[in-house]
């Protein structure tokens, strides 16, 4: 988790320090609204995906046996997308901090846009870390046959 907060941190500063030294903003005003989206999709994506990892690895009924193989991939899709989420989240939060402080038209018109993309980055980190924490395998055994919780004998 504190790796999601420096990344996201450093994003913040790193936005600030383009836009208000390049004049950066002027150039690609007004913001495109495809980064929001696509956060977005992926967000809904991984909790559906999250939903159904952590019905699956915990067998209820009428969910499928999942591969250990998939539960591997899944986790690494996982940390992949909470940290491109906490990216774009400090990216967001430092360009909608500029945009809040700039007393141009063209920096209020995109206020909803930038206000659009921080949501949509940190549904895209909750949805990241519920799939990370479903792709964990239980800590008690599901087998009937399982006698680890037997006394050893002493030697």
């Amino acid at each position: 988790m504190s790796t999601l907060v420096v990344a996201a941190l450093a994003a913040a500063a790193v936005a600030w320090l383009l836009i208000s030294t390049n004049d950066l903003f002027y150039r690609i005003s007004p913001l495109p609204w495809t980064g929001a989206g696509v956060l977005g999709v992926l967000a809904i994506a991984e909790a559906y995906l999250a939903q159904n990892t952590a019905a699956r690895i915990e067998r209820r009924p009428g969910a499928l046996p999942v591969q250990p193989l998939a539960v591997a991939r899944f986790a690494a899709l996982a940390k992949a997308s909470s940290l491109v989420g906490a990216l774009s989240a400090g990216f967001s939060a430092g360009l909608l901090i500029w945009l809040l402080l700039e007393p141009t038209k063209e920096a209020g018109s995109s206020v909803p846009t930038a206000a659009t993309t921080l949501v949509t980055a940190i549904a895209l980190i909750a949805a990241a870390l519920w799939l990370e924490r479903a792709c964990r395998v239980p800590d008690r055994p599901d087998r009937e046959d399982d006698d680890s919780d037997r006394p050893t004998p002493r030697r």
